[in-house]
């Protein structure tokens, strides 16, 4: 059963008989606060109305374990419920990357700018990672003005500079990279 699964990722709050405190604090289903009573009396509650006696704090403000008498299995349906609601709603975000080596010949180079025009029509992130390798490295800032103003002019060639939001440069070792994307209003 799913909620098996669900035990093992995330610790669930003791329940009934796994409750082992000699006072705890009652909460009944209604809202109501009974105050400090001994376990037993707690369980026979939770018994009479056919719920469960769980555990949702460990010391209250009278030093004693809290429990509420609930329905668990229904309180573990809604919070499931709740959490993939809350995920239908999340906006994923794509990135597609582009790799550039400073020795590209135009027609590779034109052929990636044109995923990348594609990506970016598609509602996607561009990542344009600069690749350097052996000597290319002694001279990264020249060589990531130039491809970088390449792809820019390329961007531009193609109607997009208007609406194009470039992110700040991450240079980690032999690649450099930014992320271009499109203004959410297109």
């Amino acid at each position: 059963m799913n909620t098996l699964r669900q035990t093992k990722r995330e610790a669930l709050p003791l329940v009934n008989e796994k409750i082992t405190a000699p006072r705890v604090q009652l909460i009944l289903h209604d809202g109501s606060n009974l105050g400090v009573v001994p376990r037993m009396d707690a369980e026979k509650h939770a018994a009479d109305a056919n719920l469960d006696l769980v555990m949702i704090a460990e010391r209250g403000a009278e030093g004693f374990p809290v429990v509420k008498v609930m329905d668990f299995g229904k309180e573990l349906y809604d919070k499931k419920k709740k959490a993939t609601e809350a995920k239908k709603h999340q906006k994923v975000i794509q990135i597609k990357e582009i790799k550039i080596r400073p020795k590209i010949g135009m027609g590779d180079f034109t052929t990636k700018m044109k995923q990348a025009f594609q990506f970016l029509r598609d509602g996607k992130r561009v990542k344009v990672t600069l690749w350097f390798r052996g000597r290319e490295n002694a001279m990264k800032e020249e060589h990531s003005v130039r491809l970088y103003g390449m792809v820019e002019k390329a961007f531009d060639d193609e109607g997009f500079t208007k609406d194009l939001i470039k992110e700040k440069d991450t240079k980690m070792g032999q690649t450099w990279s930014r992320i271009y994307y499109l203004k959410s209003g297109k």
